[in-house]
């Protein structure tokens, strides 16, 4: 079934007695019961299909979870409050019967490097970091550090790399480890790890899937291997999303793949007017010929679907320049999120990558006249119309 259907269809018209709602209701019970104690017994033992707590699952989380492990490909998912907390669900769950242990991409999400170093590191995992755009550094990485699990992005966040996923999955499954990839920025409409071979994926419901700006939630999917420990985990960790940010998320996907594709299409169009442009200096899109992955990106990604972000440096700019043109956008939204239907901007050094020292930003890549544009679904001249006047300021 094409990703279109699936957004559309998945998880939706369960039978709800005599009749079947067309979308899934929310379900705001925080516990349910049962005719007799007998079945109550058998539904919490697992013997019996139904909803017992609200911690383990209510008809709208399944709804959703029905719904994401479609698109994604996988055998099971679990909703979260936050990306970050479904992150945490992947981690825990890989590491579980293993090494404890990560090998993570030098190219992240500063949050995912806090919570790497500044969480998992202190409590004695072993966190390294290896440029995951080089088999042979991943290998021998590998081979030093015995991972547990693998930890990486389809697009890293904000540089734009993309990594062969499908290779390094069949490096981590040679030596016993799981594979994590944070698919928010590639959505399964440009990428599905698992059936690349990954182990887990996780998502930042918020950005594409929802889409909207009005959701607050995560989502891991996993392969079969994995399903039991994390469903386990979750009854114990609690991070369950509530009924009402379920259906949020369910009424977004609906219409994800149609945005998405506009929004790529936006995004090329804006990549080669910034690419012209006298005022920057350098644009970071997967679209590029010159792009250090382009081959990886040729090989794995569809036709004309490059995702929706475009990174960018401001010639001459420092922290005052980035600030001067933020706030000269007319439009353009400067607001710390992304994949929303409007076109948001976003500074790296003073939000997403604010907790990294300077020294870090630098290694990875981030510099200070840095500016990161999710690109929205609006007609794209009106988004050309006022990067260029916000451009046009003085950056110094």
């Amino acid at each position: 079934m094409n990703i279109h259907t699936k957004a559309v269809h998945a998880g939706d018209r369960k039978e709800a007695g005599p009749h079947i709602p067309v979308t899934t209701p929310i379900h705001a019970a925080s516990s349910y019961f049962y005719k007799d104690a007998e079945e109550l017994d058998r539904v919490f033992g697992g013997d019996q299909p139904g909803f017992s707590y609200a911690r383990y699952g209510n008809p709208s989380n399944a709804a959703l979870e029905e719904l994401t492990t479609a698109l994604e490909g996988g055998h099971g998912s679990l909703a979260c409050s936050s990306g970050m907390a479904a992150l945490q669900m992947a981690i825990l769950t890989a590491l579980t019967d293993r090494r404890k242990a990560v090998l993570a991409a030098d190219a992240l999400y500063g949050a995912t490097f806090n919570l790497l170093m500044t969480v998992l590191a202190p409590l004695g995992v072993d966190v390294r970091f290896v440029n995951m755009c080089d088999l042979d550094a991943v290998a021998r990485a590998i081979e030093e550090q015995k991972p547990g699990c693998l930890v990486m992005e389809t697009i890293s966040n904000p540089i734009l790399r993309v990594a062969e996923v499908d290779k390094i999955a069949i490096l981590a499954r040679a030596a016993g480890a799981a594979l994590i990839v944070d698919n928010t920025f590639a959505t399964p409409l440009l990428l599905r790890p698992i059936e690349l071979g990954a182990s887990i994926v996780v998502h930042s419901l918020t950005k594409y899937l929802a889409g909207h700006g009005d959701v607050l939630g995560g989502v891991v999917i996993s392969d079969e291997p994995h399903f039991a420990t994390l469903t386990a985990l979750s009854r114990v960790t609690g991070p369950a999303l509530g009924p009402f940010d379920c259906f949020l998320a369910m009424r977004g996907i609906k219409t994800f793949p149609l945005r998405m594709e506009r929004q790529c299409e936006n995004a090329s169009r804006v990549a080669a007017a910034l690419t012209v442009n006298p005022n920057v200096g350098r644009v970071y899109f997967p679209r590029d010929h010159a792009h250090p992955d382009a081959a990886a990106i040729a090989r794995l990604f569809p036709a004309g679907l490059y995702g929706a972000i475009v990174t960018f440096e401001l010639k001459g700019a420092g922290r005052e320049g980035v600030f001067r043109f933020m706030n000269a956008l007319k439009m353009v939204v400067p607001a710390t999120s992304l994949g929303d239907v409007h076109t948001m901007t976003l500074y790296p050094a003073m939000s997403s990558h604010r907790e990294i020292s300077p020294k870090q930003r630098a290694r990875m890549g981030i510099g200070d006249n840095l500016v990161r544009l999710s690109v929205g679904i609006e007609a794209v001249e009106d988004i050309l119309a006022d990067l260029e006047q916000a451009l046009a300021c003085p950056a110094s």
